[in-house]
């Protein structure tokens, strides 16, 4: 340490270490660059400044002679280190990478870090390799064989279109009285009984409740909303057969919407939603009767998110049916990519408050479907209630409450939008119909 490094600050250089420590956010290592370098633009010894900053003097002269030789960013940030040679070259981590993605062992559900590492021994020369290792080279290309996601995917074709082009023009049309839209869908619910008595909350402390519950059976409820109106009924059964929904439907027809010439119903593809089910239940006259009021309009296989009644179905908890829900994942993200549908409250809209808006859906193995039955679950269900009459008395005070509050579902997804957010497919569509009509003109010419 021959050689004495003078360290002279211009003006911007000390208002930026300043601002360094002042903030005292950034590594703790350049923290203390930055107060020794100020120390030495002060005149401080080197001594004093390494026993003002708790370092070394060979750390200080080094700083000052970094600063005064290379700048302040030298002086502050260390050069990036070579590190270690990569054990893995690039054929070795592109097999490593083909056997994340191959099947696992017999015997084994997935592949483990340390199961790929003694693969990769067994293929490679290597006579050994950490599973840190291996992490390291997965992560790069943002591989994690241990997971997997859920995901349902419809075949999305021409009678997918039509039919989803059919339910939007539905709810886009002008309200009718006298052809009311409805949509209708069932979900199952557990009843969940305590096997304890549950402690109630006290100041500082939440509810308690033993994590043991008793099973006492099932219920189903059916949920129709109305498309053009605040206005939703829900029917708790204690099965779901083709004879609860033929009488749910002739409920809706005669008593809900008794001066309706017809009911069009929105509805998914459940092998009990069909106009045979009214003839398995009631004498063909009545059932006869029944459907004359009614049109069926079912939304495309593995498209639950173009049934209103599942939007207000979707947003509930886990604990409506706890421990036998299985994860539902929309497939809102990959078609409408977005909004659909708001939620509004007519008070909270006097008031002033925005919509909430709701995106068909939640993110992965999140156990939601999709709003009104969700907006169900999450108000009403969210809880262990173990009677069916109780069931029915707690609903009914939701329903009574939900439907005087206003609250409707404001529809945004178009047949115009779907064709923005659908152009490939509807590019394909006609592809595949200008190749059909190529074909019958090049029949006859060649006959």
């Amino acid at each position: 340490m021959n050689v004495r490094y003078r360290v002279t600050l211009s003006d911007e250089e000390r208002t930026q270490l300043q601002a360094l420590v002042a903030r005292g956010r950034p590594k703790v290592r350049e923290v203390k660059r930055a107060q020794l370098l100020l120390a030495a633009d002060a005149g401080t010894t080197d001594v004093e400044i390494a026993r003002a900053v708790s370092t070394s003097a060979a750390t200080v002269y080094r700083t000052k002679r970094y600063f005064v030789e290379e700048g302040l960013a030298a002086a502050l940030h260390d050069a990036p280190r070579p590190g270690g040679a990569r054990k893995l070259s690039g054929k070795e981590a592109a097999l490593l990478i083909a056997t994340a993605c191959a099947a696992p062992p017999e015997g084994r559900a997935c592949w483990t870090l340390e199961l790929l590492a003694g693969e990769m021994v067994r293929l490679t020369a290597h006579a050994s390799l950490s599973g840190a290792t291996v992490g390291r080279r997965l992560a790069e290309n943002k591989l994690k064989p241990w997971r997997e996601k859920m995901w349902c995917i419809p075949k999305i074709n021409s009678e997918y279109v039509a039919r989803m082009e059919d339910v939007l023009d539905l709810y886009a049309a002008p309200a009718d009285p006298k052809r009311p839209v409805v949509s209708l869908d069932e979900t199952p619910i557990q009843l969940i009984g305590e096997s304890r008595v549950p402690l109630p909350p006290e100041p500082g402390k939440p509810r308690r409740c033993d994590y043991e519950y008793v099973r006492h059976g099932t219920a189903n409820l059916f949920v129709c909303v109305d498309v053009n109106r605040p206005w939703r009924r829900v029917k708790v059964t204690e099965r779901r057969t083709k004879e609860d929904f033929a009488a749910f439907v002739r409920e809706l027809v005669d008593l809900h919407y008794a001066e309706a010439e017809c009911v069009r119903i929105v509805l998914d593809n459940l092998s009990t939603h069909t106009a045979a089910a009214l003839y398995d239940t009631f004498d063909p006259a009545e059932a006869r009767r029944i459907l004359r009021r009614v049109e069926f309009h079912y939304v495309p296989k593995h498209a639950s998110w173009l049934n209103m009644v599942e939007i207000e179905i979707g947003c509930g908890s886990h604990r409506a049916r706890e421990g036998a829900g299985k994860p539902v994942v929309p497939e809102t993200r990959a078609l409408a990519t977005g909004q659909c549908g708001t939620i509004v409250d007519s008070r909270a809209r006097r008031a002033g408050a925005q919509p909430r808006e709701n995106t068909c859906g939640s993110s992965e193995h999140d156990g939601s479907h999709t709003l009104e039955i969700g907006v169900l679950k999450q108000q009403c269900l969210a809880r262990r209630i173990a009677d069916v009459a109780v069931v029915r008395h707690e609903i009914a005070a939701w329903e009574k409450a939900r439907n005087e509050s206003g609250a409707r579902i404001e529809w945004m997804f178009t047949v115009e939008r779907a064709r923005q957010k659908l152009g490939r497919v509807y590019r394909q569509l006609e592809t595949a119909r200008l190749g059909t009509t190529s074909q019958e003109v090049a029949q006859p010419r060649a006959a």
